[in-house]
């Protein structure tokens, strides 16, 4: 794990100082991150990176999954749909499911953090044990759009939101403008990380052969959890048609999360689609190393994210990072990493996506410039030490917030808990 002063090479040492001397006030305080999943997924992706990096900077942070059987994450991927806007029916056995799943797991919050910090609609009525420890300061970090939500789902959580100190959306457009101090955090990426950081052409060809993917033609990459929102099907469907005008290989890359009963589902639906297409690549059913998806990217011309909703898409900013041309759906947070044909090109369908793939296969000189603005614009904003100094700044609000404040305890946080699964590494 990169220590802090390792990002000088990328964002310089005069960044690195202004976090440590925002991070001075703040030393000893108690902060808990609680989701609902260690592996799969963008937020357990930024909770391995961003946890350890505010414990070096003085703040003990510790990270809890929460336990849940599969009958809670069904209900929870119900909730994913709803909270977006589709109409999925949700009965009143699977509201007492969710609350149930979250009663068993109050007992894991100790009572003496000074911040605890809910990842998302899974362990949101974790609220109740504020009760414990009235003094805390309770942040709901939210990382899907819940602009248009279902309403009957959303009149059974607001009365949970409202008790939050704070909210956090991932863009101005996905918030609810609700009571309480609403804040705009978008998610971040981490250059050193294993899915970022730079790989030798050698290394790049050696991921491709032992994942069985030629590199004889231009490929077209999308990277995401086999989700129906974001378009696996689609995707098939739109390299079709490209197809037909410029030859070039499809690669579909994912696993299936912890928290994502319909992972295998789609997986399949998709492997029915490829219908044995030799140029078409599913590969999925595991979770891949991560530079096994650095290297996929990097090796392809093009990378695809065509969501039919999304949250934030950080795979985007990723393939941005290392220079790629994007094309992506004019959804969630995609439009705020891509500009349509400044950082990528942004699109509504599948016909525009084969559209587009056809023309940038045609224009090098195109990609390369779109690339290259992406890049640019991901070093400015979607960096993990952005994201940090964001963290440092609502910290400090909440803290001059608490009156009066409370005596700190200068010890390290405990290792694990919520099934014993890994907490912060």
């Amino acid at each position: 794990m990169e220590t802090l002063n390792a990002y000088e090479s990328v964002v310089g040492p005069q960044a690195i100082a202004q976090l440590r001397k925002a991070a001075e006030p703040l030393a000893g305080r108690r902060v808990k991150m609680v989701n609902s999943t260690a592996v799969g997924g963008g937020v357990a992706e930024i909770l391995h990176r961003l946890v350890p990096l505010l414990n070096e900077l003085g703040i003990h942070t510790e990270w809890r999954v929460m336990e849940g059987d599969a009958e809670f994450f069904r209900v929870t991927k119900l909730f994913h749909y709803a909270l977006q806007g589709d109409p999925t029916d949700i009965g009143a056995d699977d509201l007492e499911i969710f609350l149930d799943t979250n009663r068993r797991n109050l007992v894991e919050l100790a009572g003496d953090e000074d911040v605890v910090v809910i990842h998302d609609p899974q362990p949101l009525a974790l609220i109740e044990a504020r009760a414990k420890a009235p003094a805390s300061r309770w942040v709901w970090r939210c990382h899907i759009d819940v602009s248009r939500p279902q309403p009957q789902l959303w009149e059974f959580l607001k009365p949970f939101v409202a008790r939050y100190d704070a909210a956090i959306y991932s863009s101005d457009r996905f918030r609810q403008r609700m009571s309480m101090p609403e804040h705009v955090f978008c998610p971040p990426i981490d250059p050193l990380s294993d899915k970022n950081i730079e790989l030798s052409a050698a290394a790049i060809d050696k991921v491709f052969a032992r994942l069985g993917v030629p590199r004889d033609k231009p490929i077209v990459t999308q990277v995401s959890r086999f989700d129906r929102l974001k378009d696996p099907i689609g995707v098939v469907r739109a390299f079709r048609i490209a197809r037909r005008h410029v030859d070039c290989r499809l690669v579909l890359v994912g696993g299936v999360a912890d928290d994502d009963p319909d992972g295998a589902l789609v997986l399949a639906e998709v492997l029915e689609e490829a219908n044995g297409d030799p140029d078409i690549h599913v590969l999925g059913g595991r979770l891949y190393e991560d530079r096994d998806i650095n290297a996929l990217v990097r090796g392809s011309a093009i990378v695809l994210q065509k969501s039919l909703r999304e949250g934030f898409g950080l795979t985007v900013a990723e393939a941005m990072w290392k220079g790629k041309p994007v094309i992506a759906s004019a959804v969630g947070g995609l439009p705020l990493q891509v500009i349509d044909d400044v950082t990528g090109v942004l699109v509504s369908s599948v016909e525009e996506t084969a559209a587009q793939i056809r023309a940038l296969l045609g224009d090098p000189q195109r990609m390369r410039k779109l690339g290259e603005a992406g890049r640019r614009h991901v070093a400015r904003e979607f960096l993990i030490t952005r994201n940090l100094g964001r963290w440092l700044d609502l910290l400090g609000q909440l803290d001059a917030d608490r009156a009066p404040p409370r005596s700190r305890r200068s010890v390290a946080p405990q290792g694990r808990g919520f099934g014993e699964r890994d907490g912060a590494r």
